[in-house]
């Protein structure tokens, strides 16, 4: 989770957009280090999914919650995080590490979303990810040339996304409210020490671009951290553009423990 500036677009979000409730029943029979082939294994035989069939489920765990939460072993600690976070906050974890997984969700977020926000618009229209999604194509970043009707689906796929994640009203329109949306303390504790364990110095943690998902800029990100430090979970010490940071927690089972009590 380092950034992926030249991670091509694809159209990996057809297989599934939010997906909120699906990847909790997935969490709950997910066990470490299993295999897709054995994960859709055990996910077809409990029983908690009754109206997928056996491809479909194939393709949400293969071409969802693999590249999402498998690739990057944060599995293992959403597992619990699930099972004690509010739908709302839990759903942040999902919409960030979906962004990472998926740039071009990810690039229009903070190219389109927050560009209209920021200019005063109320909404994001379907036309507003059209121009966005050919934009790319016309710009090299899909790879190879997409069809019309293959940048009508993305498009709406994009739009559906940012809906799942409470960016954008769930009224089915030709254009959607921009829903104000604020990241949530343990959200920002999970993530700085997640970056912090993957090998990210104090400031490149501070400047990582997962933070533009929620409109932050690195100032804000300081603020953000003040606010944290107040509760003990970290120590920081600022000079002009650097901070240094003093973790208090050695692992990420111990940042999860406290975030599940706090």
């Amino acid at each position: 989770m380092k950034g992926g500036g030249n991670q091509k677009y694809t159209t990996q979000l057809q297989a599934g957009l939010g997906l909120i409730d699906e990847t909790k029943s997935l969490l709950s029979l997910y066990e470490p280090r299993m295999s897709v082939p054995e994960f859709h294994e055990v996910a077809l035989n409990s029983g908690l999914f009754p109206n997928v069939s056996a491809r479909r489920l194939r393709n949400v765990i293969a071409e969802c919650f693999s590249p999402r939460y498998l690739k990057n072993n944060t599995a293992q600690f959403l597992k619990p995080l699930s099972r004690h976070l509010s739908s709302g906050t839990f759903s942040q974890y999902l919409f960030i590490l979906t962004a990472q997984a998926n740039r071009i969700l990810h690039d229009f977020i903070i190219e389109v979303y927050w560009s209209r926000y920021s200019s005063g618009r109320d909404s994001v229209s379907r036309d507003d990810a059209i121009d966005f999604v050919t934009n790319a194509v016309q710009e090299g970043k899909t790879g190879k040339s997409w069809s019309d009707t293959t940048i009508q689906r993305v498009s709406s796929y994009l739009i559906g996304c940012c809906a799942d994640y409470g960016l954008l009203s769930s009224r089915r329109s030709s254009s959607r409210s921009i829903q104000a949306i604020r990241l949530e303390e343990q959200t920002f504790l999970f993530f700085m020490y997640w970056f912090h364990f993957s090998g990210l110095g104090d400031n490149s943690t501070i400047n990582h671009e997962v933070w533009k998902l929620f409109g932050l800029e690195p100032s804000d990100v300081r603020e953000e951290l003040r606010r944290i430090s107040r509760k003990g979970w970290l120590i920081i010490q600022s000079a002009g553009e650097v901070t240094r940071i003093s973790w208090k927690f050695k692992n990420m089972e111990e940042v999860v423990n406290v975030i599940i009590e706090s």
